[in-house]
């Protein structure tokens, strides 16, 4: 007799696995606005073509074959009626800066032009330079850079 909890037992190991594994390739965002979200994130260095300012949809290629995309609540709401912007705890996104001046100077140029800062550059005790700002929707957005 067979049991019917381990017949149908998939294994967790993914070289025996009948299907390839599924990759990581993206992380979305849902925007309000999605002008001023993609303006925030050119200001971070994505390359983002200024005609997607206008569209429901964008995506921007990050280095390791990542993409970052973004969808407007319209969007969302054309399969998903419903839903609504979750409040509370969201996915964060960090950028790599190329030295802890640059933590600084970057916090100081977002928060210069009106984006929300939530915490000032500060030496983390796990060995970075480290700060956090909001984003138009209200993601934080960790910026960090390894201390000397």
């Amino acid at each position: 007799m067979t049991d019917r909890t381990t017949a149908h037992h998939t294994s967790e190991n993914p070289a025996e696995r009948s299907v390839p594994a599924p990759r990581f390739a993206a992380i979305g965002l849902v925007t309000a606005d999605m002008a001023a979200s993609l303006a925030f994130y050119r200001r971070l260095g994505l390359d983002i073509p200024a005609e997607a300012d206008s569209a429901p949809h964008a995506e921007a290629q990050l280095p390791g074959g990542l993409r970052l995309m973004w969808d407007t609540y319209e969007t969302v709401r054309s399969f998903a009626p419903d839903w609504t912007p979750a409040h509370g705890n969201s996915p964060g996104l960090a950028f790599e800066c190329a030295a802890p001046a640059a933590v600084d100077a970057l916090y100081a140029e977002l928060t210069g032009v009106g984006y929300r800062g939530e915490k000032k550059p500060w030496d983390a005790v796990w060995g970075q330079r480290y700060a956090v700002v909001l984003d138009p929707d209200g993601h934080g957005v960790d910026l960090f850079a390894p201390l000397p």
